[in-house]
């Protein structure tokens, strides 16, 4: 072992192997902290020669290997597993900005970055980067792309699959892949990049990628709006599309349950409305524009949803910090949750048709159940896509619901699929959904993904336990 870390020391210098138990343990442990796990060390390194140096001593010693980003994953898919036998290969150091083409809309990172730097970085030349998402001061972008990360704007700007013009890849035996193609259009074969994104690290470790940027909106309009059931949420969503078009960028929905919990643990929250009723959501419409024609358009839509019943109260945000707390209050969900204690969490999508009868049978039937069941409901209604959380109010009575995970799982997951829709919306498979997905996938769909994962890593030495593997077959 010892001649085996020295290695590793010899391919990206002493101060990057990190093993001091006391060191490793920020890596070790889920966001949540659902999951920990060991690892023989942890391994920092600064470029991509020195990643694909690592990783090709690990093949040759046969050490599985698991990537890391920002560490702010939600299924354990970051977190090695307690064995003791992986390496993790933490990417926080490579976090350059390579190069922004203003003129082409694009720009080139490493996969250390975070979210936020690479916002940054488009915003210096007047541009864009729409990926959103609460932890964006912390997640890095590699890891956005390993889990095709949704967040807010998904509505207008589609997922960080559709963001993503090109990767470099360091693959399971060490070679290097360079497809840092900044090309919209590029019909030369398979298009390989689409394999990486969404694989939580089980085939290869993105190391760079090149983004697709936007003009830079120069007005937005922010609102929240009290809504008397789903079913409202989605017409009011079909009337602002109407009346906006794609200038609607963010429609998230927010249930009674979520809203309170932000405004018990949260300082400073506020209630923005005396009563948001059941039901509340946030809706932002951003574009750039000559004139007033957004507001007009947006605050005329959002008059006439109250007037029909649509929407039974609204307020607008008319400055930055008023749009700042509304935002807040929707960010701040997961950390409230957080802060309350463990709960049952889901991550589904369905159509957005189909948003109000999933609410509707799924309450009802863990309800019938477990009467006195805690539901958190909100999301991104506006694509579909729910964070669907369900817990008991009191301390002692959650421990005895939580062990029924299996069985909450079912009812929902079950109600999912007859939906047509998704176990796994944006959050990924990591730990927490790996098995449970083979209820779900045909026979031919995880032959097919066995398949790839095969080709790539025949000895299944990226992210083991992960998403897919080879203990289960």
């Amino acid at each position: 072992m010892n001649a085996f870390l020295q290695r590793l020391v010899g391919a990206v210098g002493r101060a990057a192997v990190v093993t001091a138990p006391a060191d490793m343990a920020p890596h070790l442990q889920d966001w949540r902290g659902r999951y920990r796990g060991a690892a023989l060390a942890v391994v920092r390194p600064a470029s991509t020669d020195e990643v694909a140096a690592v990783v090709r001593i690990c093949a040759e010693e046969g050490v599985p290997i698991v990537p890391q980003g920002g560490n702010t994953g939600l299924c354990g898919g970051a977190t090695p597993l307690a064995d003791g036998r992986s390496v993790v290969v933490s990417l926080s150091r490579m976090n350059r900005i390579r190069s922004v083409d203003a003129d082409n809309a694009a720009l080139c990172v490493e996969a250390g970055c975070t979210l936020a730097e690479v916002q940054a970085a488009a915003s210096a030349v007047g541009r864009f980067f729409p990926l959103s998402l609460a932890s964006e001061g912390s997640c890095q972008i590699g890891g956005n792309l390993s889990t095709n990360a949704g967040g807010v704007q998904v509505l207008r700007y589609g997922n960080a699959r559709d963001l993503a013009l090109g990767l470099e890849v360091v693959l399971p035996d060490g070679r290097v892949w360079d497809g840092l193609r900044a090309l919209r259009k590029d019909n030369t074969g398979y298009d390989l990049k689409h394999l990486f994104i969404g694989a939580e690290g089980t085939l290869g470790i993105i190391t760079a990628a090149v983004l697709k940027l936007f003009p830079a909106p120069d007005q937005s309009r922010i609102a929240w709006a009290a809504v008397p059931d789903a079913a409202a949420a989605v017409a009011l969503l079909g009337r602002l599309r109407e009346d906006c078009g794609d200038r609607i960028t963010a429609f998230e929905i927010i249930g009674r349950e979520a809203l309170e919990l932000v405004l018990r643990h949260i300082p400073g929250a506020r209630p923005p409305l005396p009563d948001s009723g059941p039901w509340a959501v946030l809706i932002e419409a951003a574009d750039r524009l000559r004139g007033g024609a957004l507001e007009d358009a947006f605050d005329g839509a959002l008059a006439d949803a109250v007037a029909a019943g649509v929407a039974r109260d609204v307020v607008v945000a008319g400055t930055l910090a008023q749009a700042r707390a509304l935002w807040s209050l929707r960010d701040n969900i997961s950390e409230a949750q957080r802060i309350e204690g463990i709960s049952i969490k889901h991550d589904i999508s369905v159509p957005v048709s189909r948003i109000p009868a999933f609410l509707e049978q799924a309450d009802a039937a863990l309800r019938a159940v477990w009467p006195d069941v805690r539901i958190v409901a909100f999301g991104h209604i506006g694509d579909g896509n729910l964070h669907y959380n369900l817990s008991k109010s009191a301390a002692q009575d959650n421990p005895e619901f939580i062990a029924s995970t299996p069985r909450v799982n079912a009812i929902v997951h079950d109600l999912v699929v007859r939906l047509g829709g998704s176990i796994s919306a944006e959050h990924g498979l990591g730990q927490l959904k790996r098995d449970e997905i083979r209820r779900y996938k045909s026979a031919v769909e995880l032959d097919m993904m066995m398949a790839v994962k095969r080709a790539f890593d025949p000895r299944g030495l990226m992210n083991p336990g992960k998403v897919i593997g080879f203990d289960k077959d």
